[in-house]
């Protein structure tokens, strides 16, 4: 049987796997032995239980998320009360299965999905524009630098999740793509950020910020230039980079932390994105718990300075984020671990689907830029609804 009628057999077999973009294509992962929802209490555990394996296999991994609240709980942020759909904090698997499959997916539904009803957005530009302002005053105050605005898009819908990854794979594959389809849910992410990557004792981390739409006129090196002369967009990235530098000083031994690459350009279906690479050593004696802690939630993500800026958010944000700024990715039983930043992605629970996005506001920011490059990020998968 080739690869792709094994995934064709995996999808209509109604079991749980999932599919994480790999450096030669996708490697599909099923036949859980462990589901282990996390919650608040029991993520210390998990995070400090002991998975060295003398006979180490490709299966030997956990493999899942961890939602945004749950990340903010592990560095002692609390969230207000907010509005949520009890969708749970954090879930891993321990697969039994891995199947390596091909850059293109090739999936033929029996069914053609139809969408009968328009996304609604949460934030109106009028409401964005009155945060946008608030904000703006706690940058001009010294009590955050960076902030991220975040709205969603939601509708109501039953989904086909293969089918809405292999078109995403097509149109607007990422570097972190993945698809966890599971019994009750799913995800489905073209997202390009990598927040960790573990290989013995080196970490690597992979800050994006700053976003332009790409149109006729705007192509990769006229994007470089225009970040290159764009001091709001200069000011923004060389936070980000300098709050992660920090974020990674906390685990890696002194000096050691350095810039790999800086300021570069990758292209994706609609918008050009400024990113740069941060490489450091790991202290002997690190653990699991403390690169999580350390480095979760993402500060591209998020805003900086990162504690005191989580703290404004939350206050301000009136719905749970859920999956949105959490983390993808697997600890293996080995040490090695890779984790991405969960954005640009779709969370489909109780046959709603909501995609949320953020752009970040420093003090040159402009309200209507923001508001209009939160779509500009959500426009690849909501194209897929249409």
């Amino acid at each position: 049987m080739n690869k792709d009628h094994q995934l064709q057999e995996i999808n209509r077999s109604k079991k749980s796997y999932i599919i994480y973009k790999s450096k030669k294509g996708f490697d599909l992962y099923t036949d859980f032995s462990k589901r282990i929802v996390l919650n608040n209490r029991n993520v210390f555990g998990f995070l400090n239980k002991k998975t060295s394996t003398k006979k180490y296999k490709e299966t030997d991994l956990f493999i899942g998320f961890f939602g945004y609240e749950l990340l903010n709980n592990l560095i002692g942020v609390k969230i207000p009360k907010q509005r949520n759909i009890s969708f749970p904090k954090g879930i891993f698997y321990k697969p039994e299965k891995k199947i390596s499959l091909n850059d293109k997916l090739i999936y033929n539904p029996k069914t053609k999905m139809s969408f009968p009803k328009k996304f609604k957005i949460n934030i109106n530009s009028e409401s964005y524009k009155k945060i946008f302002d608030k904000f703006k005053k706690k940058i001009k105050s010294g009590e955050t630098y960076q902030i991220k605005i975040c709205t969603k898009y939601k509708m109501r819908s039953k989904v086909d999740p293969l089918d809405l990854f292999c078109r995403l794979s097509h149109t607007n594959l990422a570097p972190e793509a993945f698809m966890i389809k599971d019994k009750n849910y799913s995800i489905i992410s073209c997202s390009p950020e990598n927040l960790i990557t573990k290989n013995g004792s080196t970490i690597t981390t992979k800050p994006i910020a700053g976003t332009v739409r790409k149109t006729r006129k705007m192509n990769k090196n006229k994007a470089l230039k225009y970040f290159k002369n764009n001091l709001k967009e200069t000011k923004e990235h060389n936070m980000i980079v300098d709050m992660e530098r920090s974020d990674m000083s906390r685990i890696c031994k002194v000096g050691s932390v350095r810039l790999s690459r800086e300021k570069v350009i990758e292209e994706y279906k609609d918008l050009f994105h400024y990113v740069s690479l941060i490489k450091g050593q790991l202290k002997k004696n690190v653990k699991n718990i403390d690169i999580v802690k350390a480095m979760m939630p993402g500060g591209s993500v998020i805003g900086c300075p990162k504690i005191s800026t989580l703290n404004l958010l939350n206050k301000q944000e009136k719905e749970n984020r859920n999956i949105y700024t959490g983390s993808f990715g697997y600890f293996k039983f080995n040490g090695d671990l890779k984790f991405n930043i969960i954005i640009r992605s779709i969370l489909n629970f109780n046959n709603i689907s909501e995609i949320s996005v953020a752009s970040g506001v420093v003090v040159d920011s402009s309200s209507k830029h923001e508001f209009n490059e939160n779509y500009i990020k959500a426009k690849a998968l909501i194209d897929l609804f249409k």
